[in-house]
């Protein structure tokens, strides 16, 4: 397989929590990003209370000769206010990942509801990065060769591509990468994996569905509407092979549709506190067909990035580097990522050869 000509070049720590801000007690990590109608650079990072209740915050980006070096905090934008984002012993809205979509004039914001069943995917949409308008929770349409309901299972790590692609049928779709998980013995005990039809590896990875742009052009609600599900990549080599989720939204290369996922390493006891694991996520990348994006061009073999720096390697879950942002500056790529669960950092994406 041809190999990806990207790496990522460590700059350094753009936010860490505030000492004695409430909303930031267990960390700040795993940002979302995007421009206001000024033009303004910000990040909406995931922010963690006390009891790991997590919410959205929107934070300006300050730049030094166009180097991103920290954040202005500007308040909170997205917090688990509705009943399907709580749940009697929990409750979060976790993991923001953002696409801005030109055709649509919206920013698109996928996130983490930690509701009464667990995670499960919510959309909502902005023009100003300030006021969200939730879409409410994402829905899988039921697709008879899979023979499963896909609204069963926990999912995460989902982001939209930032224009139509070619759908199954050839015509133009708004397409979205996620990542479900098929153990629901963390649920029911005892039921564990259900796997689709044709599926026989049981590891989490990346998966695309799709709506019809003209759908969605009518009325912007059909984006929660997801159909025409297909795999696109799971496991391949040591650095994720526990599981792997996209990152931030896909960018238009010359070779393709780059994405950069996480990869995971080590062992996941079960449960779903992640203090307790023993894992090393590491980032990996992939180019994506621009004619299918289910069609897989090249992906790294190897990191580009894992955990080496003390900020990556102790936290509140140790050895984490996880992609979730990418913007430009200058003609200058940035990739911010989340640092042990704990902090944001910020490495720049050079093309090699």
């Amino acid at each position: 397989m041809p190999t990806v000509p990207y790496t990522l070049t460590r700059l350094g720590v753009v936010m860490t929590p505030e000492p004695g801000n409430e909303f930031e007690a267990e960390g700040v990590l795993n940002p979302a990003s995007g421009r206001t109608p000024d033009g303004r650079l910000h990040l909406l990072p995931r922010l963690v209370a006390s009891g790991n209740v997590s919410r959205v915050g929107l934070a300006e980006v300050v730049l030094d000769g166009g180097v991103p070096v920290g954040v202005e905090r500007r308040g909170v934008v997205l917090s688990p206010d509705e009943g399907w984002e709580r749940g009697l012993n929990n409750a979060g809205v976790e993991d923001p990942r953002i696409t801005w979509v030109p055709r649509l004039g919206v920013h698109l914001m996928t996130y983490v509801a930690y509701g009464p069943l667990g995670p499960k995917l919510a959309l909502a949409v902005s023009d100003d990065l300030r006021h969200w308008r939730r879409l409410g929770p994402l829905h899988f349409a039921y697709q008879p060769d899979l023979d499963t309901d896909l609204n069963l299972f926990p999912n995460k790590d989902a982001v939209f591509f930032p224009e139509p692609v070619p759908g199954p049928d050839g015509e133009p779709a708004y397409a979205m990468l996620h990542r479900p998980m098929w153990d629901l013995g963390w649920f029911r005990p005892g039921e564990g994996v259900h796997l689709p039809a044709g599926v026989t590896d049981e590891r989490p990875g990346i998966w695309v569905s799709y709506v019809p742009a003209a759908e969605v052009e009518r009325d912007l609600g059909a984006l929660v509407r997801q159909r025409d599900h297909r795999l696109v990549a799971l496991s391949a080599y040591p650095f994720e092979e526990l599981k792997i989720g996209a990152g931030p939204a896909p960018i238009r290369v010359e070779e393709g549709w780059l994405l950069i996922h996480h990869g995971v390493s080590g062992h996941i006891p079960p449960g779903w506190d992640p203090t307790n694991q023993q894992v090393r996520y590491g980032a990996g990348a992939m180019l994506l067909d621009p004619a299918d994006v289910t069609r897989v061009l090249a992906r790294t073999a190897t990191p580009i990035l894992e955990p080496e720096t003390p900020d990556e390697r102790d936290g509140t879950v140790a050895n984490v580097v996880f992609p979730t942002a990418i913007e430009e500056v200058d003609g200058v790529r940035y990739v911010f990522y989340g640092m042990a669960d704990a902090k944001i950092g910020v490495t720049r994406l050079d093309r090699v050869g």
